[in-house]
């Protein structure tokens, strides 16, 4: 072996080393060291040479695409012994379900390796990074890669944010275009209920903003935002509905001392009876918290109502009881309604002493 770039490391009765510097794909193959004795000893080693794959390179893009169109990403890296493999990634979060496709080519003895994706892009793809991995066992953890910058030409997206949920009078109030697209939409144009804002210094529009100093029932109605590049338009809408102020009663200490309150509740008995109470609070500072405590008419209403039910029913009641012992008195000692007491009612009661005696009863 006569070549610069093998060097003798070291040589004696034991170890015989050498190092090659500069190492290219011919210095794979068999090697072989020799002991010339009687009979001649040999060993043998063969050393192979991995092929480090370049950089990968991405085609097949020209800038810019339109949402919608169909584009494909070719990512090709040579040299590499043996083929190395090809990932893809989506602001680094892999592609797993690409429709990548694999092609692997023998050039020597090294291997050229293509893959190529296939996207259909939107709104959602503008601005987004599409990196090709190339892993191989000769880049250890260091692999190669290459990203591509995807932009996405589509039409304007428009949206209205306002901070106050219920604007009321006299507020401040601001409403902000948000406007999304590529080529950037140009300055957008408000509008109100269809035509041109009203001429009012309290009315301020700023590019993008709306802002109202004061608002008043005369900024009621559909505020209008448009936007707008060569590619489209797009519009958002936001009705204003301005509410009044909340009224709020003043403290007991500054009440009038002619404020006057009456709750009147009517209680109806499907009986017809018909109970009224009426509560008249006048010249007192605290009758309004007073409103919220129980209703002393109701209360009155209900046990008047109780009574009336109760005395109902002991005089019906005393009527049942009165007609009942009428009744028995007439059918039980028919005849006998001068006798002196129960014995004497049975004897001369209507029948003879036998029929008495079936059917005899005694009363305490």
């Amino acid at each position: 072996m006569r070549d610069n770039r093998i060097e003798l490391v070291r040589a004696s009765w034991h170890e015989l080393s050498i190092s090659i510097s500069d190492v290219t794909l011919s210095d794979e193959g068999q090697y072989t060291c020799s002991l010339f004795t009687m009979p001649v000893k040999t060993a043998k080693a063969f050393l192979t040479v991995l092929g480090v794959p370049e950089k990968p390179q991405i085609g097949g893009f020209t800038k810019p695409a339109m949402e919608g169109d169909q584009i494909t990403l070719t990512c090709m890296t040579s040299g590499s012994k043996p083929a190395a493999d090809i990932r893809w990634f989506r602001n680094e979060k892999e592609i797993k379900d690409s429709q990548g496709a694999k092609e692997v080519n023998a050039s020597g003895k090294t291997f050229t390796v293509t893959s190529t994706l296939q996207l259909q892009v939107d709104r959602n793809d503008d601005g987004v990074a599409y990196t090709c991995r190339v892993d191989h066992v000769a880049l250890n953890t260091s692999p190669q890669q290459t990203t591509q910058v995807l932009e996405v030409h589509y039409a304007p997206y428009v949206e209205i944010t306002h901070p106050l949920v219920f604007p009321q009078e006299g507020q401040y109030f601001k409403l902000e275009c948000i406007s999304k697209g590529n080529p950037v939409p140009d300055p957008v144009l408000w509008t109100k209920d269809g035509g041109e804002l009203p001429d009012l210094d309290r009315i301020i529009v700023d590019g993008r903003e709306l802002t109202i100093m004061a608002l008043n029932k005369t900024d009621n109605g559909t505020y209008r935002c448009e936007a707008s590049n060569h590619l489209g338009k797009s519009s958002a809408e936001y009705n204003l509905y301005v509410y009044d102020l909340p009224t709020t009663m003043p403290p007991s200490s500054t009440a009038p001392s002619q404020t006057t309150t009456t709750a009147t509740t009517t209680v109806l008995l499907e009986t017809t009876a018909t109970t009224s109470a009426t509560t008249s609070i006048s010249g007192d500072p605290n009758a309004l918290n007073d409103q919220n405590g129980p209703d002393h008419a109701v209360i009155g209403g209900v046990v008047a109502v109780v009574v009336f039910v109760t005395l109902c029913l002991i005089i019906v009641l005393g009527r049942y009881l009165a007609r009942h012992k009428g009744t028995y008195l007439t059918n039980e000692a028919k005849g006998a309604e001068d006798a002196p007491d129960a014995d004497t009612a049975i004897i001369n009661a209507e029948g003879n002493q036998a029929n008495a005696e079936e059917k005899k009863e005694y009363f305490i």
